[in-house]
């Protein structure tokens, strides 16, 4: 067990609190086994009759996983960025495959790991200090932990939209795509969680008790140029449809787009394209964890790392620099799949 997740009972509810706040509690692979223990144990227990997550104290609700870590074993083997990711998708996948109802409180910063976490709940709760997203190609990786398969599945084209820009979304807006069920106020959580322990078989009921009228969801507002300008599956055509298009939201994309990494957009595009076929959640989990063993002995992420959270200069230098240079080989080599003593497979 480890001090960053508190795994406890109240009554017939399993509780999972994350308590890492100065990380905005981002995910180490301690804190994901502790997680895999604790469903497999209620999985099989009579008396839990349902599971709740979300974090203990600090703001956010989950930022991420363990960034540093990855960076620091992608400039060597690779071996720990690969341990990390093994057992984060096993948790992942479980949660996924869970019978039990789940419920998770995205209150605040839901972002990387904390989608992974909280997207398989059964009901998942958003509020207005909800600030959802998958920023992955800015450091150089892509939108796992079940990205491929959550974001190919939004309307239209707002999942590739979001792969590729990391685009922030509120609470509103969550629930206006499906990523949330429900909308509360933050100051309604307490009272929740106290009826839902006390309650675990009425979530559903309660939640809509504590409902709150949903604002205006202002990404809706900018869906008909999204699914236009993001329409391909090919980079190279989504920059072209941004450059001859001369709204400030096509060149404020742009503008973002060209910040990214050119290789790590390529890799998210083609996850979603893959995705939104894929027949079961286990084979998507197998899929992005060999792109993510592919991609950990590629320099992007060391370098996107640096920029964004190491030095902050947020001036990455990108290897392959270009989306012309990032050519197909170079992606179906990263999407090769693995050798079935090294694949990934359940817990």
């Amino acid at each position: 067990m480890t001090d960053d997740i508190i795994i406890e009972r109240a009554g017939a509810l399993g509780r999972i609190r994350l308590n890492r706040p100065k990380a905005i509690h981002a995910l180490t692979a301690d804190m994901c086994r502790a997680v895999l223990d604790a469903l497999g144990e209620w999985a099989d227990d009579p008396s839990v009759e349902a599971v709740s997550i979300d974090h203990a104290e600090g703001r956010g609700f989950c930022a991420g996983g363990d960034i540093r870590l990855i960076a620091e074993s992608s400039a060597s083997d690779g071996q720990a960025a690969r341990d990390f990711f093994r057992v984060e998708y096993s948790m992942n996948h479980r949660l996924f495959t869970f019978a039990k109802p789940v419920v998770a409180f995205m209150d605040g910063i839901t972002m990387g790991g904390g989608v992974g976490i909280s997207q398989p709940a059964t009901f998942r709760v958003a509020t207005e200090n909800t600030r959802f997203a998958m920023p992955e190609t800015s450091i150089g990786l892509f939108p796992d932990v079940g990205g491929g398969w959550y974001l190919s599945r939004l309307p239209g084209r707002m999942g590739q939209f979001l792969a590729l820009t990391g685009h922030r979304l509120d609470g509103a807006e969550c629930m206006a795509l499906g990523l949330a069920t429900h909308y509360l106020p933050a100051g309604a959580l307490d009272e929740a969680k106290r009826r839902i322990a006390a309650d675990p078989r009425g979530i559903e009921a309660l939640l809509a008790d504590l409902s709150a009228p949903v604002p205006e969801a202002v990404i809706l507002a900018h869906r008909e140029t999204i699914d236009r300008l993001f329409a391909s599956d090919r980079l190279e055509e989504i920059l072209d449809a941004l450059d001859k298009d001369d709204s400030n939201f096509a060149r404020d994309q742009r503008k973002l787009l060209a910040t990214k990494s050119p290789q790590a957009m390529k890799v998210s595009l083609k996850l979603l394209l893959d995705g939104r076929a894929m027949p079961t959640f286990e084979d998507e989990m197998r899929q992005e964890f060999a792109v993510a063993a592919h991609v950990v002995q590629r320099p992007d992420i060391v370098e996107g790392v640096r920029a964004v959270i190491i030095d902050k200069d947020h001036a990455p230098r990108w290897d392959p620099a270009t989306p012309q240079a990032v050519s197909d080989h170079l992606i179906d080599r990263i999407f090769a799949p693995l050798p079935a003593d090294e694949e990934w497979n359940p817990a």
